[in-house]
């Protein structure tokens, strides 16, 4: 039965989290979105003995929030002391919320199962070394699997209260959401929490040569384009850099390259909606996926995806309780804003020159800024949410252009963790490498300035671990066939989206793991693909160098057509043996690659790639020299990736 808002009262007070985001002794960090301007106080305790480490009404410098809405505030709670925080310790925590409407109510009260059996609180640990670290990418909501990221609650609820036992941090690398592949189900109950948290209308220019195109989000919403028909609303643009374009006169292509673009969100407000839906159940208990304005022509095709999405709401409270237990980190890629974002010049020439595909952009950068990138370096963004808080006003969105430039001039999405080991996160999408010969050529990853900053954030550490959306080594026939068909003027069809796609970007990263300064040893936790797999690489031809592991753990909710990976593995192994010739003409043939084979019974025989949703489990000795790396799979089931 359909719940009706009449007021404020009848939504939940927190609709969504609270994500535990970053934590060290300096500092503690706590994401929720909440339903009003509540007053909070706090309390941290020690759980061995019971003292009170904190406990006080937060300030406007603790609780900095952003309203998105009339029923809708993002809240990000930073906590500090006078001492330090206590590491290796167990702490609990608990909230108290109020405002002038309602009464104090606490955070174990308004979600009772936020806490697991026997325990009073939520709690969390602040390690002082990394032992243990889950990561993972690619969650598509629809994709029809159970969902790996309830293998984090499994593994919390395991661990107990175990300093040694419990995983020091949660690291998402990557397409956390899919803002350009959305189940017809997820945009009705996305437009349902518009219309119940009020969140804000906004309007765009029309530089379109199409008719049907709408120019504000009521009227997207209302357009009979609305669902699974949103290709024909997308914004288009003049193509002219073929010799058959030359010669036959320029063609108009889609900016937004998306295969499964018919349901790619546009506005602002169903960005905001789509991170509520995703890490939180509140919100799906006051929806209606019965109630919808679906063309009858793709009544089935949603009926078939509302299954998937029915299973994947039944894993939210398992997930909110999990993110509310472990510091939680992330980056972006290219699905959290949309396909193939900033993959060439050319994409970035026609997606940014053109108004409202700059500003579907822009809305989608905003919404990782404000749900995902705040709580990882939350210094970092000082000055940049006091510049852009201004914007989010009580009757809308004030100066939304400006708003967007804003946050496409921020160049600090990249962060550091002042762990041991050292915890180093690339930014591999805003700060490219642009071919400036041939603008369908794909960028680097990096480009040269970024790769210097990186090499300096190296120097003299002993150990890194370092997060790359996409894998540093991939596998070398799929990176052949992506060269291939940029050769061929068609990088978008394939994704050609790897560090070795661009020889500048390439030789440098290349070149600071052969630098003598730099860490002996690596650890390179990485995602995007869609299969997993886990290299060994040393240096050929040197008798010292760096030992670099790189675990590709991917996706969380998502996997690569089995039969087609099983064939190009194949592939892969006849072509580019140990002894094979055809090394030789690759950028990496001064290195050595070893591979670390899954142990799973149901995979075909010497297999290298583990093909199914999971989430990766790092395990490191006192030392760093042991260093395990498995997955649990979405049913729980431990692949360990055994040593060459």
């Amino acid at each position: 039965m359909r719940l009706i808002i009449k007021n404020v009262t009848d939504l939940p007070p927190v609709v969504a989290g609270p994500i535990l985001r970053h934590c060290d002794t300096k500092q503690i960090n706590f994401w929720l979105v909440t339903s009003q301007n509540y007053r909070v106080s706090c309390c941290i305790n020690r759980l061995d003995n019971g003292n009170s480490i904190l406990s006080r009404s937060l300030g406007s410098n603790e609780l900095q929030q952003v309203r998105i809405g009339k029923y809708a505030f993002i809240n990000l709670i930073t906590l500090s002391t006078e001492d330090v925080f206590p590491e290796n310790t167990v702490l609990t925590y608990n909230f108290t919320i109020s405002s002038a409407e309602s009464t104090e109510d606490d955070l174990i009260s308004l979600i009772p199962d936020l806490v697991y059996e026997n325990q009073q609180f939520p709690n969390f640990i602040i390690k002082s070394k990394i032992n243990k670290v889950l990561h993972g990418s690619c969650r598509k909501p629809h994709f029809d699997s159970e969902d790996a990221l309830i293998q984090v609650d499994h593994t919390i609820r395991q661990s107990g209260t175990s300093v040694e036992e419990r995983p020091a941090l949660l690291m998402m690398s990557g397409d956390q959401i899919y803002v350009d592949d959305v189940a017809g189900p997820m945009l009705v109950a996305i437009h349902q929490v518009i219309d119940k948290l009020a969140l804000y209308e906004e309007s765009w220019l029309d530089d379109s040569e199409h008719l049907d195109l709408t120019s504000s989000s009521d009227a997207l919403f209302k357009s009979p384009h609305c669902y699974y028909q949103r290709s024909e609303i997308l914004p288009h643009h003049t193509v002219n850099n073929s010799l058959f374009d030359k010669v036959f006169g320029a063609r108009k292509a889609p900016i937004f390259t998306s295969v499964n673009v018919k349901n790619h969100l546009v506005t602002l407000s169903e960005v905001m909606a789509m991170y509520l839906l995703v890490w939180s159940p509140e919100l799906w208990a006051i929806t209606d996926l019965n109630n919808h304005h679906v063309p009858k022509e793709f009544q089935t095709k949603y009926e078939q995806e509302r299954v998937v999405i029915n299973q994947f709401v039944k894993g939210l409270p398992a997930i909110r309780r999990a993110l509310a237990h472990i510091p939680t980190y992330m980056i972006f890629d290219d699905h959290d804003v949309t396909d193939d974002w900033n993959l060439t010049r050319g994409w970035e020439e026609a997606a940014y020159n053109h108004s409202f595909s700059k500003q579907i952009i822009g809305n989608a950068l905003i919404g990782y800024c404000l749900c995902q990138g705040w709580g990882n370096a939350p210094e970092k963004f000082t000055a940049l949410i006091k510049e852009i808080k201004p914007s989010f006003c009580e009757g809308g969105y004030a100066e939304h252009t400006e708003l967007i430039d804003k946050m496409l001039a921020w160049d600090e999405w990249h962060y550091s963790l002042n762990t041991s080991p050292k915890i180093v996160v690339l930014d591999t999408r805003t700060q490219r490498w642009r071919s400036e010969s041939n603008a369908g050529k794909p960028s680097g990853l990096m480009d040269w300035e970024s790769l210097s900053a990186l090499q300096q954030e190296l120097i003299n550490e002993p150990d890194i671990i370092m997060v790359s959306a996409a894998p540093i080594y991939g596998v070398k026939l799929i990176e052949t066939i992506q060269r291939i068909f940029t050769f061929f003027g068609k990088p978008l069809a394939l994704d050609a989206e790897n560090w070795m796609a661009h020889s500048g970007t390439a030789n440098v990263m290349l070149n600071i793991f052969r630098h003598y300064k730099t860490p002996p040893n690596f650890i390179i936790l990485s995602g995007d693909v869609h299969y997993s797999f886990v290299y060994e690489v040393t240096h050929r031809f040197r008798r010292n160098s760096s030992k670099i592991l790189q675990i590709t753990c991917s996706g969380l909710k998502n996997e690569f057509p089995a039969g087609l990976l099983n064939t190009l593995e194949k592939l892969n192994k006849y072509f580019y043996a140990t002894y094979s010739p055809l090394n030789w003409f690759t950028k990496r043939r001064r290195m050595k690659i070893r591979v670390r084979k899954p142990d799973c019974a149901d995979s075909y025989h010497d297999t290298t790639l583990y093909n199914g949703s999971g989430i990766g489990l790092l395990t490191l000795s006192d030392n760093n020299q042991t260093i395990k790396a498995e997955m649990i799979t979405a049913k729980g089931e431990t692949i360990c990736f055994k040593e060459a």
